[in-house]
């Protein structure tokens, strides 16, 4: 089970200290983030991630290296100097001839506590080309971007900061599975394109599916989501994951 890690995000939310340190290794309890995440990830199923990388990329390269640490295959794509979106990110992946005909992609300071195998075989039993996890969110913890029922998302329909979406009950959770056709299909050669417009026109043309969780995300790319995850760290030390 392959999985991306978009990782080449600027942190703009988490200056000055991303200014040195690459959103994905903001010390969790002494520890960088990306070893809770490789750690989860390695024991739900993923056996190889590939990580997009842009600033600060050579410090994820030498924190984790082949991944073998995490008895994981890990490989690395520059997204260059200049930002090409989430959709351009993959696409440099799927240039670089390391996409797999269907994977996982998340974002580098997620941290999503449910098995990623789950969503992979509900995506397995259907028929569209790309299925997003949703939480139903209600507004707690950002603003719904989806409406969703019966496994599909209905409209993925991203907000603009402070902006409130009138019947978006539910959340993107930051997991998806896509197939290497969706990437190749809407984002041409070293082209430039966010995933949140790919999504839309997906779920525009009911080609969207949906695989609801029922625990909240965490993430760490602003300050009250990275105390929030150091308190979830504080009552789930990893030694105490494999019962989660």
């Amino acid at each position: 089970m392959q999985c991306v890690i978009l990782a080449g995000g600027l942190g703009t939310r988490m200056r000055p200290l991303t200014t040195t340190v690459p959103k994905t290794l903001i010390p969790v309890a002494d520890t960088p983030f990306a070893h809770y995440q490789l750690t989860w990830l390695a024991g739900h199923g993923v056996t190889e991630v590939v990580y997009s990388i842009a600033v600060l990329g050579d410090l994820i390269r030498a924190y984790v290296g082949d991944g073998r640490r995490w008895g994981l295959n890990v490989s690395y794509v520059e997204d260059g100097q200049e930002l090409v979106g989430t959709g351009g990110a993959l696409r440099r992946v799927y240039d670089g001839g390391l996409l797999h005909e269907r994977f996982l992609v998340l974002y580098g300071d997620s941290f999503l506590p449910f098995d990623f195998r789950l969503l992979v075989r509900a995506f397995d039993e259907q028929a569209r080309p790309a299925m997003m996890a949703v939480y139903r969110n209600q507004g707690r913890f950002d603003n719904g971007n989806v409406q969703y029922g019966d496994g599909v998302v209905r409209l993925y329909q991203k907000a603009q900061r402070g902006e409130t979406m009138p019947d978006m009950h539910y959340i993107d959770y930051g997991a998806s599975i896509l197939r290497a056709e969706v990437v190749a299909d809407n984002v041409g050669p070293g082209g430039t394109r966010d995933l949140a417009d790919i999504y839309h026109r997906l779920s525009l043309a009911n080609n969207l599916g949906g695989w609801e969780v029922g625990r909240r995300f965490y993430e760490i790319g602003s300050p009250v989501g990275l105390r929030d995850f150091e308190g979830w760290v504080a009552e789930h030390p990893v030694n105490s994951w494999a019962s989660l």
